[in-house]
């Protein structure tokens, strides 16, 4: 087990304990735990490229922990009011579509090879940005409305983006058309 691997794990557990603060109205602890979370994220990203310690364990656990935790963020910032509930299905439907297209694909004995195209990681950048924005102002009692709902907004067309590029992707890579490949961050 590398060290990127075990940080990665931690993250995992990272998870029930922002929503639990979240759900408790412990807002400054979801905040400081989102926060950890990022920064860990980068960490282990760094030190599996630094050390040598990339393993195909960790190129899957680490996008499945960053959406675990953006995906409950987003759920309870919906169930909160704090973040549209039809940016909340939007984001969701997406991640589950992707996930249901690559376990299809599996099944079907037409296996996909997971790799994030643009569009995914920019989407993944301005959720992880929005839910960080909604965290702090909750947390530190304060209100950017104008950035907020500015990036609900690119949080909206680029979950849509995204979700028909993989789709474009996932299609052609069933039919045999060129893409072999189909993302999934």
């Amino acid at each position: 087990m590398t060290i990127p691997n075990i940080i990665t794990i931690l993250r995992f557990i990272l998870v029930p304990g922002v929503v639990y603060a979240l759900m408790s109205g412990e807002l400054d602890w979801a905040f400081a735990g989102f926060i950890v979370a990022g920064i860990s994220d980068g960490v282990d990203g760094f030190i599996a490229r630094q050390f040598n310690q990339r393993s195909e364990l960790g190129a899957y656990l680490d996008p499945i922990a960053d959406k675990l935790l953006l995906v409950s963020v987003f759920v309870v910032l919906g169930h909160m009011g704090e973040l549209p509930l039809w940016l909340v299905i939007g984001v969701v439907s997406r991640d589950a579509l992707i996930v249901g297209a690559v376990l299809l694909s599996y099944v079907m004995g037409n296996p996909v090879v997971v790799k994030p195209l643009f569009v995914s990681k920019a989407n993944t950048t301005v959720q992880i940005l929005l839910a960080a924005l909604v965290l702090g102002e909750l947390s530190f009692a304060s209100a950017i409305d104008n950035l907020r709902d500015a990036l609900i907004v690119l949080t909206g067309l680029l979950t849509v983006a995204s979700a028909a590029a993989y789709l474009v992707a996932w299609l052609r890579h069933m039919n045999g058309d060129g893409e072999s490949e189909h993302p999934g961050h």
